[in-house]
């Protein structure tokens, strides 16, 4: 088993203050990585600082716009002046914003496609030449459902995390001969505090109706923990995915498999 092992490996996962990101990085410091995670400020680096400490991961923030391409290649280059190339990179920030396209400003829209496209771009490219002059190294994007789907009032989501699959796609064709793996987890729909008022009860007891949708169409029957994304990550950053490259992994209970319940 030791080929699942991440002793000794730097990684970076952004936007991993609270939620998926904090989930992956509490796993691969349980795994034996030295982990570093981005937040958009000083205040959300302290907060998560403080959650890392009470869950016993030792880890090192930095207050990073991952969008700004400048702010990167610091970030970057402080960790390789600290313990040389990264080996893992995740790429988890993200945000949504759920208007409906003919709602919806070209700044939103623009601001949506630089955070969960852009971004995971400007990411990669500042830790690509350390991986190559290392020999190897992991590149794991957090795709979505929204990566295969549409829906509706996530156009400018669905079109980033549909660019993003073939970001990841491409990275593996350009750079896979270095002994560099990228990859993309599809998460479904995971329980969050972000979540949370999608599955909070109704006033008469009743489950919330997007509750019973999602249920209803996930064979597994329930939503994902963030606990569910913690091994396919560990997986994708060790070198037992060595032979993996370009594929993205849906942990999703199995929702993209099915096309539904017939109506009764």
């Amino acid at each position: 088993m030791d080929s699942f092992s991440l002793k000794g490996k730097v990684a970076l996962v952004t936007g991993a203050s609270h939620g998926i990101g904090f989930s992956i990085a509490e796993a691969y410091v349980r795994a034996g990585a030295l982990l570093y995670f981005n937040a958009s400020s000083e205040e959300r680096v302290r907060e998560a600082k403080k959650s890392y400490e009470e869950a016993g991961i030792a880890a090192e923030g930095f207050a990073c716009d991952v969008r700004d391409e400048e702010a990167v290649r610091d970030m970057v280059a402080r960790i390789e002046e600290k313990h040389g190339a990264v080996d893992i990179l995740v790429n988890n920030a993200g945000i949504i914003k759920r208007v409906a396209m003919t709602e919806m400003s070209a700044e939103d829209f623009r601001a949506v496609v630089d955070t969960d496209l852009t971004a995971p771009f400007l990411v990669a490219k500042a830790v690509l030449p350390g991986m190559i002059r290392k020999g190897h190294g992991k590149i794991i994007n957090i795709c979505s459902m929204m990566s295969e789907l549409g829906r509706e009032t996530v156009s400018a989501y669905a079109a980033a995390k549909g660019g993003l699959k073939m970001l990841t796609r491409n990275i593996c064709s350009e750079y896979g001969s270095y002994n560099i793996q990228c990859n993309g987890i599809g998460p479904g729909y995971i329980a969050t505090s972000q979540t949370a008022p999608l599955r909070e009860r109704q006033a008469d007891g009743s489950r919330h109706p997007f509750d019973r949708f999602i249920c209803s169409k996930t064979p597994a029957n329930r939503w994902g923990t963030v606990e569910d994304l913690q091994g396919p990550a560990v997986f994708l950053a060790s070198d037992a995915s060595d032979f993996v490259n370009g594929q993205i992994l849906y942990v999703d209970g199995g929702i993209l498999a099915y096309i539904g319940k017939q109506p009764e």
